[in-house]
């Protein structure tokens, strides 16, 4: 099943829902394994130590620090792996409009983690982006 790569047809058929709840990432060494109580969202293994996106209760109860507490956005619209310009079209209208993300792609959509105080900000500029189909 391949996903869609036009970047005005990804647009036309995008609907961002954000999901409940507030994620945080998190950081371990390398060589620690991901305690079983937690359930991340996304786990990442750099050099430097595992990145862990997790919900915030989730970190404050394993008294993890963590960094960026944001809202996630999924685009919902299946978009191919390798699509040209439609993350950078979205986060390009999010940057001029001083919003930072951390956009993830996966096997079928790609989600956005923006600050929480300006999710709302966010969800309004995607849809806006949605009915003009501005690449």
């Amino acid at each position: 099943m391949t996903g869609e790569r036009h970047p005005h047809a990804l647009l036309r058929h995008m609907k961002p829902e954000m999901r409940p709840g507030i994620f945080v990432f998190c950081t371990i060494p390398t060589d620690q394994s991901v305690p079983a109580a937690l359930n991340p969202l996304l786990t990442f293994r750099e050099q430097e130590g595992t990145t862990l996106v997790l919900l915030r209760e989730e970190a404050e109860a394993a008294e993890l620090g963590y960094a960026f507490a944001s809202c996630l956005i999924t685009l919902t619209v299946h978009s191919a792996l390798d699509a040209v310009g439609f993350l950078a079209a979205i986060t390009a209208r999010l940057a001029a409009a001083g919003i930072s993300v951390n956009a993830v792609s996966a096997f079928h959509h790609d989600h956005l983690f923006v600050p929480t105080d300006r999710a709302d900000d966010a969800m309004v500029l995607l849809q806006e982006m949605s009915r003009t189909r501005e690449v």
